[in-house]
This record gives C-alpha cells, sequence and structure tokens, in this order.
C-alpha cells in the first residue's frame, strides 16, 4: 500500500497518473497547501521541503519500515522501479538514460516555467507584473517548441515507449492556455497530448481529489503561505 500526499496540482497528478498506470494500491490523503497543511510537522517528516506531492510506501521491496519518498522525480523513479514499468532497467543505458534527460528536462524546465508563466498571468500575487508575464511566457513558448522537435521524431518524450517522462509532462501540458500557449501551435505536442488525455489511467489519475479543483479563489492568507514572507515564518 502506497500513501500518497497531495494536492490536486500538476505536480500531486504526476503521481496518481503514474500510481494508476501501475495498478499499486494507493490512499490520499490531502495536504491542502492553501491552509498551511504543508507545514505540519507529521508532513515535514516526509516532505522536509514542505512540498507537495510525498509518498510512503508501507510495502517496500526490501521487506523493512515503511518508505517516504519526497520530490516528485524521486517519487516517480522509486515507483517505476517497484512497479516495474515506465523505465528501462539500468542495463538499458540508452534508452533509461533518455527517460531520464525528459524527466529532469520537466522537472528543471517545463514545471518551474510554466509554474512561473501560470503565476504571473494570472496575478497571483496580486498585482500585474508585465516583465515576469514576458519573460517567462516566452520561455514557455520555447519549451514547447523544444516538445514539438522532439515529438516530431518520436512517439513519446524518450522514444517508441510510454515512460514516465510522459507522464511527468503531461499534467504541466494540460492548463497550457493559462501559460499563455495554444497547443494548435504545435501540432506534435497536440497529438501526444490527445494521445496520453485518452489513457484510461490518466483519466482516473485526474480524479485525484477532483472535489477540491473547483475552488479557484486564493484569499490573501492563501497568497501568503504560498508566495509570501507566511511560509518563512512559520515556527
Amino acid at each position: 500500500m502506497i500513501t500518497l500526499y497531495a494536492w490536486p496540482t500538476p505536480n500531486g497528478h504526476k503521481i496518481s497518473i503514474l500510481l494508476e498506470e501501475l495498478g499499486l494500491d494507493y490512499e490520499v490523503v490531502a495536504i491542502d497547501i492553501n491552509q498551511g497543511d504543508q507545514f505540519e510537522e507529521e508532513f515535514l517528516t516526509i516532505s522536509p521541503n514542505n512540498r507537495i506531492p510525498a509518498i510512503v510506501d508501507h510495502v517496500p521491496p526490501d521487506g523493512g519500515d515503511p518508505v517516504p519518498v519526497f520530490e516528485t522525480g524521486a517519487i516517480m523513479i522509486y515507483l517505476a522501479e517497484k512497479g516495474g514499468r515506465f523505465l528501462p532497467e539500468t542495463n538499458d543505458i540508452r534508452a533509461r538514460k533518455t527517460v531520464m534527460e525528459w524527466l529532469m528536462w520537466q522537472m528543471g524546465g517545463l514545471g518551474p516555467m510554466a509554474g512561473q508563466a501560470h503565476h504571473f498571468r494570472q496575478a497571483m500575487g496580486g498585482e500585474e507584473v508585465p516583465y515576469g508575464i514576458q519573460r517567462y511566457s516566452k520561455e514557455v513558448r520555447r519549451l514547447y517548441g523544444v516538445m514539438d522537435r522532439q515529438l516530431a521524431a518520436c512517439e513519446w518524450l524518450a522514444g517508441a515507449d510510454y515512460s514516465i517522462a510522459d507522464m511527468a509532462c503531461w499534467p504541466w501540458a494540460r492548463p497550457s492556455r493559462r501559460q499563455g500557449v495554444d497547443k494548435a501551435d504545435f501540432p506534435n505536442v497536440k497529438r501526444w497530448f490527445d494521445a496520453m488525455s485518452a489513457r484510461a489511467a490518466v483519466q482516473a489519475g485526474m480524479e485525484l481529489l477532483a472535489e477540491h479543483r473547483g475552488n479557484k479563489t486564493l484569499t490573501d492568507d492563501a497568497r501568503n503561505l504560498l508566495f509570501g514572507r507566511g511560509q518563512l515564518e512559520r515556527d
């Protein structure tokens, strides 16, 4: 049994989609990041960086005590190795390194830059910052271009086989219009996105805490917790 600590964000959906694809038993504990649940001591023992998602594997492969894992890339590698799918074995060095490249590309590029574009374009800090909008909107379009060129040459991001690299990127490509991107401008991305959207496990993974997705109002207290000094002043 896996316990998934999450909130319905792109990073949370990366893990729920993978769990559904692997068919692993899991339960979900909601960590309401707008209410400050991520700063609770119990969660910090699992995710010391006070970020979602995180997991605890109660039946780890070594048969020992439960294993906590934080950071989405580490979680995805751990689960793929546990489930024996979506990440090539270590002896298949070329295929494995390609999956790892595109997984790290998402973690260091698409995710952070798309997140910043969304942040500034939606004025989530409470004010409009033209430089931030321009800077991150342009960078996100560049990254979609990188992805489009890769997908012109292969069916999935890391080649012929569907992998954790695809699962890492898809949730961030889903809200592309909020990032200033029309996927129709990137036909290979659009083809890939639609193919993933049709997968039953992706659809099931997107049901993660779906009842909370409609709450779009960001209060001043939540804004302070997420982006202001509130997160620095926690005991």
